[in-house]
C-alpha cells in the first residue's frame, strides 16, 4: 500500500511542501536541522495519529502557525484511499479524515498505513522495558488478528476497573470477581493471537537474525503475563493480597514480554551496542516480513539517519533485507552519497530522491547525481 502522494504544511520547520514518492525507495539527505526527520514524522502521524518524537502537540507545529495539515493519498489492492488530518495549538483534538469521513480512532488509520520506525530510539528495544517489546509484537498481532484490538480494549477496561477496586482497599469478592472473569476471558484470547503470531515471526527471525548477527544461542520466549504453569484466574485469587497492597494488578496481559536470550544470558547482557543494533534491525525486518506474508501486503519502513547508527557494510545489509521484502522505504541522512552507496545493488529506476534545505524539499533529478559511485 504504497504513498503516492504527500502534502505537509507547518509540520515543525517545515513550510508547505508537496512529495511524489517512488513506490519503493526514497532518499531524503539534508543538513542537521533542515528538515528531513520531520517528513518521516509527517507520514508517521499519519499512520498512527501521533508523532514518535513528542507527546505533546505544540512542538510539532511551526513558529508562528496555529496548526499543522498533513494530507497522502496511498494505493491499497487498486483503490486510491486518501487521508487529511490537522492539529491545532488550542486544541489536543486533531481532526482526521479518510476518503472524506471523519475518523476518531488512531486504529483507523494504523490499519490502513501501517508503519515500521528504524530510528536511534529503536536500538533500546533489546535493553528497554517489557512494554517496549510486547509493543513490537503487539504491532503485528493487531495489523493481521482483526479480534485484537477489541480483545484488548476489553482487557484495559476490565484491569482498569480491577485496579480502582484494589486502591479502594477490602472490598468483597463479589465485587471485584466479575471484572477478574472478563479479565481471564480477554487475555486468553490476546494470549491465542500473541502466540500464533509470534511462533509465525520466530521462523522468520531465524532466517534473517542468521544474516544479520552470526552468533550461537540467540533464543525468543513470549512470557503472557502469569506463571506458565498456572491460569491467569490462580494468579489473580493467589496474589490478590498482594495486589491489594501494590493497589495495582501484578500478572495479566499487559505484563507480556518478548524475552530475547544469547546461550540463555539476556540479550542486553550477552551482546555489545553495536550487535544490538543488528539484532534490532533483524528484528524490524522480521517482523515487516512476517507481516507481509500473512496480510499480502506491504508495510512502510521510516528509517532515520543511517549512516549515524549502522557502519557501510551493515548498511549495504539492511538495504539488501528491504529491497527482498519489496516494500516502500523512506530514507534520511546527511549526504546522499551515503545512500547510494548502501542501495548499490538496486533498481536506479525505484529510487526517488528529495533534498531538504531550510525547510523546503525538492525533488532531485537522478541524471543530476552520479549513481555509479
Amino acid at each position: 500500500m504504497p504513498l503516492q502522494r504527500i502534502s505537509i504544511s507547518h509540520l515543525r520547520n517545515l513550510g508547505s511542501v508537496k512529495l511524489d514518492p517512488s513506490s519503493r525507495l526514497n532518499f531524503i539527505y539534508g543538513a542537521n536541522g533542515s528538515g528531513k526527520t520531520s517528513v518521516l514524522e509527517a507520514i508517521y502521524l499519519l499512520g498512527s495519529g501521533r508523532s514518535f518524537r513528542s507527546h505533546k502537540i505544540r512542538p510539532l507545529i511551526n513558529h508562528g502557525s496555529e496548526s499543522l495539515t498533513l494530507f497522502a493519498e496511498l494505493c491499497s489492492h487498486e483503490t486510491i484511499h486518501k487521508i487529511g488530518l490537522e492539529r491545532t495549538a488550542s486544541s489536543s483534538q486533531s481532526r482526521t479524515k479518510v476518503d472524506g469521513r471523519s475518523v476518531n480512532s488512531a486504529s483507523s488509520l494504523a490499519s490502513l498505513l501501517p508503519t515500521l520506525m528504524i530510528d536511534a530510539h529503536s536500538f533500546s528495544l533489546i535493553e528497554g522495558s517489557p512494554k517496549e517489546r510486547r509493543s513490537f509484537l503487539d504491532w503485528l498481532v493487531f495489523h493481521v488478528k482483526h479480534g485484537f484490538h477489541d480483545a484488548w480494549k476489553g482487557y484495559s477496561k476490565a484491569l482498569k476497573q480491577r485496579n480502582s477496586l484494589l486502591r479502594r482497599g477490602r472490598i468483597e469478592g463479589f465485587e471485584i470477581r466479575p471484572w477478574e472473569l472478563e479479565m481471564c476471558d480477554k487475555a486468553h484470547r490476546l494470549e491465542a493471537m500473541r502466540v500464533e503470531c509470534f511462533e509465525l515471526l520466530k521462523d522468520n527471525l531465524k532466517t534473517v537474525i542468521s544474516d544479520f548477527v552470526p552468533l550461537e544461542g540467540v533464543t525468543f520466549e513470549l512470557y503472557k503475563g502469569w506463571d506458565k504453569d498456572k491460569t491467569l484466574e490462580q494468579q489473580l485469587e493467589m496474589g490478590r493480597e498482594r495486589d491489594y497492597k501494590l493497589g495495582y494488578t501484578w500478572y495479566g496481559a499487559q505484563k507480556a514480554d518478548l524475552k530475547i536470550k544469547v546461550s540463555g544470558h539476556a540479550a542486553d547482557q550477552a551482546l555489545s551496542r553495536g550487535q544490538q543494533k543488528l539484532l534490532v534491525c533483524a528484528l524490524k525486518i522480521a517482523i515487516g516480513k512476517t507481516y507481509s506474508e500473512l496480510s499480502g501486503k506491504q508495510c512502510i519502513y521510516l528509517v532515520d539517519d543511517l549512516p549515524a547508527e549502522l557502519d557501510s557494510e551493515n548498511q549495504r545489509r539492511l538495504a539488501s533485507w528491504l529491497n527482498v521484502i519489496g516494500a516502500q522505504v523512506f530514507v534520511t541522512a546527511i549526504e546522499l552519497e551515503s545512500l547510494l552507496q548502501a542501495w548499490k545493488e538496486a533498481e536506479q529506476d525505484k529510487i526517488t530522491m528529495f533534498h531538504v534545505k531550510h525547510g523546503d524539499v525538492e525533488q532531485v533529478k537522478q541524471e543530476s547525481k552520479r549513481l555509479d559511485i
